[in-house]
């Protein structure tokens, strides 16, 4: 097989993974191993890829295995790094379907040669397999992972496309449908979740875990029994009956439940994962190849490229950030407040910067409490094998509480998470101010308050700093870090120096009102909850934006958030758009009854509305349909994004993207929101113009 120039000049920036074929001496083997090592020639932090150059290298490689008349062939990869797939930078400037179908065939035809090898072929799996790295080692007939291996996984669904290289068609057939819908819908759509080795052995997908030190030395050993005879793999029967029409049944719901419908990508794998039940590679494949070339084509393929490359690059180098070294050291962190989400962040702090961590609340007893839960959490990971003793009680000596804030004196950077109200912040920054050095950075996790007003009154306003997290704090990866008016480089700096400690993807927003998140969920709810008022059915308003495939309705979300949560951001933004955010009144009755969510059950288990709700709730007499409610948030979401960027409450649109993609789970099928806004014609529609060019995020303009 070759892959011809035109195919390759279409990757022009492609960083080719070679391919390096070497014979080794094995004992206990009667003949050499072929052992393929595949490399871009960078380290770890940029892991080997795969375009037309890159397996034309892994073509040429095998041809030289395969003349030598080895043993066995093994494929394994650079330090720490298997392979992690598809080269998406290329795979994003493909503009006609004919070269993105020779691309889904070529990675067919080059890792095939594995699986229909006379000879045994091995994957050593040394480090990262996503995609099709992952796809590469299920093509050989065996396979060893290191017991420091990371990230395992078919990522593909998360970005709204399906493994296209062999593995909906030979991971069912190896591990079962039920574990391969796990693996591929499942995980993916579960925040891209990962497996780890020992996870993924015991799941069938590799067949023995070996320790890292000398683990290609071991791997070849293992290898040589395999070959000798004197070591037999059992594979698990499987179930091609009721239990794969189980797993289909399964698949379907997880894929109506997390997309709605709204990526293709995520239906085809389903349909893929149904047809591999034949083990018909042929007809697999071929599907595989059609599907792929088909999913290349689509603005959501190009729309979830736009994203990935937004939270891989964007996000790590966050537009605006002062210069680094500006930023001061953090070796003592404090945190003001002992609630759950105070909890959260000193957990975090301790984890992440290893350095002491003091709470502090307005009695002994929440102290105390806040300090339990922190200790409970650390005892809960060394419990889950994430933590060793030793780590487990170092961790917990970190965190401490104390009712005196002069415990404060020293620690360089201290966060507040009190009750959400202006003149209570500014009381306890004021406190602080009288314990702390004038270097102290003080941050405020608010949600929708001033970062500026909040340290008007102090005699160093400079070092205050928004922090915003987003609940949970563990999972949801995004950081909306606040300039103040008088906001400082050097407290600024520090702020995101802490947030890349922390592992959080940081974004610079102004000091506006809800800043980037709260700001759009609160337009696009405040919508929603309108048309209900005025006489919509619940059922009909909660539908109504299904077809883009967010993680969770409206009034889910609501109940998520928290409705007086909800209620209090509201209150912000209408103070500070009156013409754009209005008021509940339905919705304060709501919340002054205490209730948390519009659903409950019948008596059969169906989903119905609180008769509670229903009663308290007063509504107009012109509902809307589905497709009016949708029409008026997604308006609503075009003007309010086009008057941030006018408001310069980002650098560009693409921060918005990233914000919603990282802080509301929005799905990267979308592309975050405005480069769906642009697709479906909102942007011209509300505001004259698009956010992005054609072709971004989109399929390039013909």
């Amino acid at each position: 097989m070759s892959i011809d120039s035109d195919s390759a000049a279409l990757f022009p920036d492609e960083v080719v993974t070679r391919a390096h074929t070497r014979l080794v001496e094995v004992p206990g083997v009667d003949g050499r191993v072929a052992l393929v090592t595949i490399d871009n020639g960078h380290d770890h932090t940029k892991p080997s890829t795969f375009g037309p150059a890159g397996l034309a290298s892994l073509d040429s490689a095998l041809d030289e295995a395969f003349a030598a008349e080895p043993a066995a062939i093994a494929v394994t990869g650079k330090p720490f790094v298997f392979a992690v797939g598809a080269d998406l930078s290329g795979m994003g400037q493909l503009s006609e379907r004919e070269y993105a179908h020779r691309i889904a065939k070529a990675g067919h035809d080059v890792f095939r040669r594995l699986t229909e090898s006379e000879i045994p072929t091995f994957a050593f799996v040394n480090g990262a397999a996503l995609g099709g790295g992952l796809e590469l080692a299920l093509s050989c007939h065996y396979r060893t992972v290191a017991d420091n291996a990371g990230a395992i996984a078919f990522p593909e669904c998360f970005l709204g496309l399906f493994p296209g290289w062999g593995g909906t068609q030979l991971l069912p057939n190896l591990v079962g449908a039920d574990q391969a819908v796990t693996v591929i819908l499942e995980n993916s759509l579960n925040q891209n979740k990962m497996l780890n080795p020992g996870k993924a052995t015991g799941m069938g997908i590799f067949d023995i875990q070996l320790e890292s030190p000398d683990f290609l030395e071991e791997s070849l050993r293992w290898a040589a029994r395999v070959i000798n005879g004197s070591s037999t793999v059992q594979r698990a029967e499987i179930d091609r009956g009721q239990g794969w029409d189980e797993a289909i049944s399964r698949a379907k719901e997880i894929a109506a439940s997390k997309t709605h419908g709204a990526s293709p990508g995520v239906n085809k794998a389903v349909e893929l994962i149904e047809l591999a039940r034949n083990n018909d590679l042929d007809a697999g494949y071929a599907a595989e190849t059609e599907a792929l070339a088909d999913a290349l084509m689509t603005d959501e393929l190009r729309a979830g490229l736009y994203a990935f490359d937004l939270t891989q690059k964007r996000a790590k180098k966050p537009a605006g950030a002062p210069d680094k070294s500006l930023a001061n050291d953090v070796n003592k962190v404090g945190v003001v407040g002992a609630g759950l989400m105070a909890g959260q962040l000193a957990l975090l702090f301790a984890r992440r910067l290893e350095v002491p961590v003091v709470l502090t609340d307005i009695d002994q007893g929440r102290i105390d409490k806040g300090v339990a839960y922190v200790h409970g959490e650390i005892d809960k990971l060394g419990a889950k094998g994430r933590l060793s003793s030793d780590g487990v009680n170092r961790l917990k000596a970190l965190v401490t509480g104390s009712l005196d804030k002069s415990a404060f004196a020293d620690a360089d950077f201290v966060i507040e998470a009190v009750f959400e109200e202006m003149s209570v912040k500014q009381q306890v920054f004021g406190e602080l101010e009288q314990h702390v050095s004038p270097e102290t950075v003080l941050a405020t996790n608010t949600s929708s308050l001033s970062v500026g007003e909040m340290g008007a009154k102090l005699a160093h306003p400079e070092r205050v700093v928004g922090f915003h997290f987003f609940n949970p704090v563990a999972v949801l990866p995004l950081l909306e870090i606040v300039r103040g008016e008088r906001t400082d480089d050097t407290a600024l700096a520090t702020a995101f120096a802490v947030g890349k400690k922390l592992k959080k993807s940081c974004v610079l927003t102004a000091d506006t009102p809800a800043f980037v998140v709260n700001r759009l969920l609160t337009r696009f709810l405040g919508e929603v909850i309108a048309s209900v008022d005025e006489g919509t059915p619940f059922e009909v308003a909660d539908r109504a934006l299904n077809p883009l495939g967010l993680p969770m309705s409206p009034m889910v979300l609501l109940q998520l958030v928290g409705p007086a949560i909800a209620q209090h951001v509201n209150e912000t933004m209408h103070a500070a758009y009156p013409d754009r955010f209005g008021l509940s009144d339905n919705l304060r009755r709501f919340v002054d009854a205490g209730k948390t969510g519009v659903w409950t059950t019948d008596e059969a288990g169906n989903q119905i509305v609180d008769p509670e709700v229903a009663e308290l709730w007063q509504q107009g007499d012109e509902p809307l349909s589905e497709e009016q409610v949708r029409d008026r948030a997604l308006r609503a979401l075009a003007e309010e994004a086009r008057i941030m960027l006018d408001e310069d409450v980002v650098v560009e649109a693409a921060d918005l993207d990233l914000c919603m993609l990282l802080g509301a789970g929005w799905p990267f099928w979308l592309g975050g929101i405005t480069p769906y806004l642009d697709r479906s014609g909102y942007s011209e529609l509300v505001n004259g113009k698009r956010f992005h060019q054609p072709g971004v995020a989109s399929l390039p303009s013909s």
